[in-house]
Order: structure tokens, then sequence, then C-alpha cells
């Protein structure tokens, strides 16, 4: 009896277990830097069954037999993958590390392209840096129907909300993007990287960026709004970088060179070479452009090298060395009137006007993971650099150039840094959490100086006598120390909280002096003056903010985040002498804070948006209004104006639809776009007179842009429709430029564009048409440089291109 009591228990057992249901999980993480891979699909043996992962890589299969299981991954950043696993008798739980699709096969160009956008958004956390509940960008320029070779931003940013466009050049050889009512000029007001470290002209003292990396060579245009002050810096703009393309990694050389030509005398010439070998690997560019440009006196001579190397001197440590050089010269035709842009945009009264820049960058990166949950990464950087302007600049725009002395700025600027981060992964019960601190220490010197270059009409970049004729020189030393930190909180599959910290230590120094030199009516030196001057301001301050994400849907986030910010005066523009503006001695540091709250999907191949509501709080902005001197001539003052609260909606979103409407279809390709922001922008408190509830300078209410592409096989198209609105240039809201048309109103302008492309095994052409309508309009009125007055933009141009990869 005992005996057939214990058979019967024996079999129940044995049942239990054949018909046991476990659970079979994971984390899935990139190879390269063990960040989290959401969205990756996970197939389960050959079958239909399959997961996604969520934010934080996770995924799970639920009521499993014991068995052998076969589970392949697939995202399309990450090389396909395969993992065998083995469930016996308990539940089951894999790491899965995917190795990036860092190199651009032919074969994953031609199939991807037709469904890839050119546009998606940053990790939750990703490349040592957090970005869980922030509003972030990523541009891929490989995927993009447009003219790159000129470095076109209307197109290039068309998919990013509520930029606001300058456009200096038809070349591309500036950037000059705003947005939210933030100053376009030269990108001051975001903080500019290449591969994570900065490339302006001084972080703190002269935040402008000369060099615009070619976006041939670009990989990734990285943006993150206003909550990127915690980890990259303390502006109100955020944060764009620059990562360049990286070394294909199955093949020792690999050449691409690419040659283009277009209207108004443009050639550009761009070669790369790329290549592993063992543990070593590389990329390398040198791009060669010049043009005769769209008006007269406008021509240009540029070239820029990069060279990346990188060592793996383990499996677990990796260290690299970045070098760029660029330089242009450049013929400035000045600005116009409004009545002479009206006669003809492309006239020109300046002959002599010159700008000139040098920019030399290095930085060397270490990366180490001390575990799949701990690494850290190390940057120096460094900068050398030159930018010298001279000029006939009188106040009167119209006023004949009379051949005498021009007005020669000379910047050199010499900086380095080092930024040090570390990632740790945790787990708070049985909950994973992701903290990351940083350190950064800055120093940068920058030596400015003013006075009369030739009388001649070359490029002379020499002062006549250095040591009577030059009215303004200074010094400006200054360091910068910040420490941050954030934290990612998941409090549950769906919601996560990341709160962050930077503590921030400036001290800028201004030493030197400041002069003016008199002449008569026939321009004879009769008086001079010299004003010494030594300034030292210090100051430490702590900012916060806090994100939060909540993922209603696999394919459905909803984010808002919260940030301080802080923007330091800039010494080194405080005595310029400019004969269309002066400078308030008196200047404050900005300071206030940005708020988004957004909804999104996560990126798919069919569909994607971004649909989010923004309020920044602008307290001490810095701005313009027009004044009069004691002459009485108009001049343009810039100052504090006072507290500016900037609000709007920001809306993008894009589709495939042929994909929507015929599931399967992989040859065709129409892919619809649409982005608009929608902003009302209120000066609320000023202490000068009529400024109180004007509208903030460079805020167009309506900013849109559009388009359509279309694709078979491997031929695309694509056509765009740009719209900005109504903008003023000074916190007075004049309508109307004076005789120095440095301030008015930058009247509404509608711009189209159309792109081709064609690929053909190891080929490639390319067409563009910018501006196909042939508008006049304008995005400018400079103050100084390369005015003053009002900067036409390039009439319609046609451009081509060949390419070909080996």
């Amino acid at each position: 009896m005992k005996l057939k009591a214990f058979k019967i228990l024996l079999l129940c057992f044995i049942t239990a277990n054949a018909f046991s249901q476990y659970r079979l999980s994971g984390i899935i993480t990139s190879s390269e830097d063990t960040t989290a891979i959401r969205e990756c699909v996970v197939y389960l043996n050959d079958d239909k069954r399959s997961a996604i992962s969520d934010g934080r890589g996770q995924f799970l299969f639920e009521d499993l037999p014991n068995g052998s299981y076969k589970l392949h991954f697939i995202s399309p950043e990450f090389k396909y993958q395969t993992v065998q696993v083995i469930i016996e008798n308990s539940d089951a739980f894999i790491r899965a590390a995917l190795e990036p699709r860092n190199e651009m096969l032919e074969e994953v160009m031609i199939t991807d392209a037709q469904s890839g956008f050119g546009f998606t958004r940053m990790r939750s956390v990703e490349n040592m840096g957090i970005y869980e509940g922030k509003k972030s960008e990523v541009i891929i320029p490989e995927q993009l129907i447009a003219n790159t070779a000129t470095n076109n931003a209307r197109q290039i940013y068309s998919r990013v909300a509520g930029l606001n466009i300058w456009e200096n050049d038809g070349a591309g050889l500036q950037l000059s993007i705003g947005g939210r009512g933030l100053d376009p000029n030269r990108t001051s007001n975001f903080n500019v990287r290449q591969n994570g470290h900065d490339i302006s002209a001084d972080a703190l003292g002269y935040p402008e960026s000369y060099y615009t990396p070619p976006i041939e060579g670009v990989g990734r245009i990285q943006i993150v709004r206003g909550a990127a002050s915690l980890q990259y810096g303390t502006q109100f703009g955020g944060l764009i970088n620059f990562v360049m393309k990286k070394p294909v990694t199955d093949k020792s050389l690999e050449l691409t060179a690419r040659q283009t030509i277009g209207s108004f005398g443009f050639y550009n010439a761009f070669t790369s070479a790329s290549g592993t070998v063992k543990k070593l690997s590389y990329y390398s560019f040198f791009q060669y452009k010049r043009g005769d440009g769209w008006r007269k006196n406008s021509a240009f001579d540029n070239h820029t090298f990069y060279a990346n190397i990188n060592y793996a001197v383990s499996t677990q440590t990796k260290v690299g060395v970045d070098i760029t050089q660029m330089g242009y010269l450049a013929q400035q035709p000045g600005g116009l009137t409004d009545q002479m842009f009206k006669e003809d945009p492309r006239q020109t009264n300046r002959e002599r006007n010159w700008f000139k820049v040098n920019w030399n960058l290095f930085a060397i990166h270490l990366d180490h993971k001390f575990s799949q949950s701990s690494e850290f990464n190390l940057r120096l950087f460094g900068l050398s650099a030159s930018r010298y302007s001279l000029g006939f600049r009188p106040n009167r725009v119209a006023t004949v150039d009379d051949n005498s002395e021009r007005d020669l700025i000379k910047g050199d600027f010499t900086n380095w840094g080092a930024e040090a981060r570390y990632l740790k992964r945790y787990l708070i019960g049985k909950v994973q959490s992701v903290a990351l601190v940083g350190i950064r220490y800055y120093h940068g010197f920058n030596h400015s100086t003013q006075g009369l270059g030739s009388t001649g009409r070359n490029a002379d970049f020499n002062y006549i006598n250095p040591d009577e004729d030059v009215t303004y020189d200074y010094q400006f030393p200054n360091s910068n120390v910040s420490l941050f930190a954030e934290n990612i909180f998941y409090v549950s599959d769906k919601l996560s909280f990341t709160p962050g910290l930077r503590f921030e230590y400036i001290n800028t120094t201004a030493e030197g002096y400041y002069g003016t030199i008199y002449k008569d009516l026939a321009g004879n030196v009769i008086d001079k003056t010299k004003t010494e001057e030594s300034r030292n301001n210090g100051r430490q301050f702590l900012l916060a903010g806090l994100g939060i994400s909540y993922k209603a849907t696999p394919f459905v986030d909803i984010y808002s985040n919260l940030s301080q910010n802080y923007r330091s005066i800039t010494f080194s523009d405080m005595r310029i002498a400019n004969p269309s503006s002066e400078i308030d001695p008196n200047l404050k540091d900005e300071k206030g804070y940005s708020f988004d709250l957004g909804i999104r999907s996560e990126q798919t191949t069919l569909f994607n948006y971004d649909v989010s509501v923004f309020y920044l709080n602008y307290n001490n902005r810095i701005g313009e209004v027009q004044s009069y001197d004691e002459n009485n001539r108009v001049v343009r003052r810039r100052g504090n104006i006072g507290r500016a609260v900037i609000q709007g909606v920001e809306a993008y979103g894009e589709a495939d639809v042929l994909g929507l409407a015929f599931p399967g279809i992989e040859k065709w390709s129409t892919v619809i776009f649409n982005n608009i922001a929608l902003i009302n922008s209120t000066y609320k408190a000023s202490e000068l007179t009529g400024v109180t509830g004007n509208e903030v300078e460079f805020v167009p209410s309506i900013n849109l842009k559009s388009g359509i592409r279309f694709g078979y096989n491997n031929l695309k198209a694509s056509f765009q429709y740009t719209y900005l609105s109504d903008q003023f240039t000074d916190a007075t809201n004049a309508p109307d430029g004076d005789v120095s048309a440095v301030v008015g109103i930058i009247p509404a302008y509608s711009i189209m564009d159309l792109s081709l492309s064609y690929q053909y095994k190891k080929f490639r052409i390319e067409g563009s048409v910018n501006n196909l309508a042939d508008r006049m309009y304008f995005t400018r009125r400079a103050t100084g440089y390369p005015g003053p007055g009002i900067l036409p933009s390039d009439g319609r141009g046609y451009f081509i291109t060949l390419q070909a990869k080996i």
C-alpha cells in the first residue's frame, strides 16, 4: 500500500514538472557603452511569438515549458544576434549585449533608407549621458535627401521644431540657429560640441561657434533642449553635439570621394578614409570648398581636416584622439538698407571687407568599463583659434566707401578643459536605477584687439601702427569648475523620475584698455583717448532640474522636465567699438528656467511624432533697443531688457503613408512630414520705457516646415516648404529700419527646396535646387560683421554631387 502511494506521488511530481510553466526574461544592452536598448524586437525560436524591450532594455516571455529556445534580437541600430537559452525547472534570465551598427554598409543603406526618416531621439541612457524625460532630437544626415555639401541648415534641421535659422552665407561656413526666442547669432545660446567636447571660441567669455563640422562627415547631430544644462552647461538653449562618422569595422580601408559643383561658382571636394586594423580604427576626411557667392564681393575659400584614431587596449578599455583643423577667408559684401534691398538685393557697396578664421581643435578620450554596470569616461580637450575681421563699416549703411583706414578686430583664443563622467547601474530592491556623476574643469584665455587697418583693398590683417592706432586691447582669462549628478529612479516599468543637480563656479576677468580716435572732417587725427580697465567677477550657484517619463504603451512616451538655466555675461564683447550700437557697462547675468510637457512616439519605421508645450521664463534677458546718443544719432543699445516669457506649442509628425496603407511594401516609400511651432512671447517687466508688453525679438509666431519624400528602390526625391512669420529684431519692436538698418521687422518669408538622389552599387548622384521659387528675402539684420544692415539670403541655386565609395 505504501509502495503504491509512493508511485502515485512520484507520477504526480513528474507530471507537474513536465507541464510547469516558466518565465524567460532579460536585459538588452549595447556592447559599446552598456546603455539599455529599447524597442528591440525579440523573437522566440522561429515562430511568431515576440516581445519588445522597454525603456530599460527589459523583455519577458511567460508560460514557457522546459526546453531549448533560440532568441533572435533585431534592432535598426544594432547588428542581428541570436542567443540559445535552456529552461530546466526554473525561470531563466539572460543579458544580451548587441554590437552597434556603426558602419553604413551598402546593403543596409539600400534596404533601410526607404523607411528611415533620418530623424530619431536619444535613448534613455546613451554615450555616458542620461536623457530620460528630456526633449531630444537626433538627425542622421546619411538618411536625409538634402544638400549636405553646402551644410544647408534649412533642410538639415527641418525636423527640429521651433528652430530659427540665420542664413549668413550660401556655403554653410557658420551655423547660426536659435529657438524659443534665443539669439541665433553663431548658435551662441547652445552648448555646441563635437564628439562630446566644446568647439566654440570660449565657452564662458565668447561662446560663439565660428567652426561648423562639414555635414558630409557627420554621423549624427544630437540636440537636447534646455534641460541639457544639468549635464552640459548652464545655457538656455541646451546642447548641440555633432557626432562624427565612426570607423568602418569590416574593412582595413574604405575610401569615399564626393565632388560637388553648383551655382555662383560653388565647388566642393570631400574625401574620407576609414577602416579597422586589429585593435586600431580610424576615420579621417579632408574637405575643400570655394565659391563666388550670390552677391558680388562674396567669394570664399575654405578647408577642413579631421582625424579620429582609436585603440582598443582591451575589451574594457579604449582610448582615442581627435584632431580638427579648419580655416577660411571670406570677402564680405556688407549689409543693405531697407530701400537698397527693395531696389536690388544683390547689390553691394563694400569691396574692402574681409573675414578670416583659423580653428584648431584637439581632444583625447578614455573609455573604461569596470563591469557591465559601471563605466567611466574622461575627455581632455583644447582649442587654439583666431578670427579676424576687417572692413569699412560706418553707421550709415548706404555711405560710399571713402577708402580711408579700415576697422580691424582681432580675436585669439586658447582654452583647454577636462571632463570626467562615471555611470553606474544599480538595484533598489529589485528595480534598476541609473546614476551619473561628473566633474568638469575649463580654462579659457581670450585676447581681443581693435584698431585702424590699412587703406588697401586686399585682406591685410595688420594694424597700420600697432603702438598708436590700437584703440582696444583686452585679455580675458577665465576659469570654471562644475560638478553635476543625475539619477533615473524607475518607480515601475512605465514611470520614472530623473532629478539632477549642477554646481557651478565661474571666475571671469577683463584686463586692458579702450580708447577713441577723433578725426576732423578731412580725416586727420586730432585727438586720442585711452582708459585702463580691470574687472574680476567670481560667482557660484546651484542649478536643479527634474524629468518625468511615463510610457503609456510600448510605443508612446509622455515626458516632462523642469530645469533652471543661467547665462553669464561675456566680457569679450563689452568694449568692442561698433558705430551702430553701444553696450551697457552694467550688464547682469541672465537667469531663468524652462519647462516642457509632451507626448511622443517611440521610434517606428512607419510613423514618428512629438507634440509638446513649453514655457521659458527669462530674467534679466539681454537684448537691444533703439535709442539716441549725445549727438542725436540713432544707435542700438545692448543691455538687460527685463523679464521675458516665451511659451508655445512645438509639434512634429512624420509617416510613411504607403507603408501604413500597404504593409509589407518595400520598393516604394512616400513619407510626409510636418513641423510647426506656434509661439507667444512677451516682455512681462522692464525698466525701459515702452518695452513692457512688447513681443520678444527673434520669435516668429509661426515657424513651419513641411515636406514630402518619395522613394522607389534606390531613387529618392524630397520637397520641402519653409515658412516663418514676421519677427522683430529689438525689444522696442521698431517696425522700420533706420540708416543703419540694424532694427526693424524681418518680414515673413516662404522658401521651397527640392533634392534628388540615386544610388547605383558604389556610386551615388545627388542634385538640389535651393530656393526653388527664387524668392528675395532675408533672415538677419546684422549689428556688426558681416554687416551692419540687412544680409540678403541667396536666390535660386542649382547643385549636383557625384559620390564614389570603394
